[in-house]
């Protein structure tokens, strides 16, 4: 049997997974579903607050690309009992309707917390690099 620190960093690795999966899918109730409601997201710029303004965002960028291919793997995990940081390096192929494809290397550092069984995103700070093709 697992003990809580192995068992938080396997439901820790399933989010992950799942959010991923569900980029992939472009399934946008699972990804909606691994952010807390009143979740931050931190990107080029940009902070969005709530999960129904990420979703938005979320939807209309999906919305402009041809194909998109992620994944992402977590390097390093500071568990806080029900609370955890993170470390989350993410690599993906986007191809833009209106322009050619490119790769994208980045880094979320990451906030999540146990809650109702599952783990989820309270804060997520993107910061990416352009890779060329």
């Amino acid at each position: 049997m697992l003990n809580q620190d192995a068992q938080a960093r396997v439901g820790i690795d399933a989010l992950i997974a799942t959010y991923s999966d569900a980029v992939n899918r472009r399934d946008a109730d699972a990804w909606a579903a691994c952010w807390a409601e009143d979740a931050i997201w931190r990107f080029h710029g940009h902070e969005l607050v709530g999960r129904d303004a990420i979703l938005a965002a979320w939807r209309k960028a999906m919305a402009s690309y041809e194909h998109v291919w992620f994944m992402a793997f977590v390097g390093h995990i500071e568990l806080h009992g029900n609370n955890a940081n993170l470390r989350t390096h993410t690599f993906e192929y986007l191809h833009p309707a209106s322009s050619s494809p490119k790769l994208q290397s980045g880094l979320y550092d990451d906030s999540v917390t146990f809650l109702d069984g599952r783990w989820i995103f309270t804060i997520r700070s993107f910061s990416s690099q352009e890779l060329p093709l």
